[in-house]
């Protein structure tokens, strides 16, 4: 349950980035009430993954997830450009949060 509950924290941790964006330094009110419930949402299902998870595996996956999330959704929804530099790194984050799962087996 605690990998659940780290994919919705993560999910969380993408609309909260997101919504920071679009609630233009929070003068949008719509967009500023989604990041504020996110954040809180991230934080609440970060903590109930952490009852399971060691933190050194919770958080930085969390982290990480999150920043794959954005740099993706950034591209697609915000026309953000995806640079050779750009995806070889979300590449090496992707590849460090498989050995922090691969870790905890």
């Amino acid at each position: 349950m605690a990998w659940i509950y780290l994919g919705i924290a993560a999910a969380f941790e993408v609309t909260f980035a997101l919504s920071m964006k679009y609630s233009e330094g929070f003068t949008r009110p719509v967009p500023t009430v989604v990041t504020i419930i996110a954040v809180i949402g991230g934080i609440t299902f970060l903590t109930l993954a952490m009852k399971t998870l060691p933190v050194s595996v919770a958080y930085p996956i969390w982290t990480a997830v999150g920043a794959l999330g954005t740099v993706a959704l950034g591209a697609a929804l915000l026309g953000e450009s995806l640079s050779l530099l750009k995806v070889a790194s979300v590449a090496a984050i992707a590849v460090g949060v498989a050995g922090l799962k691969v870790s905890t087996l």
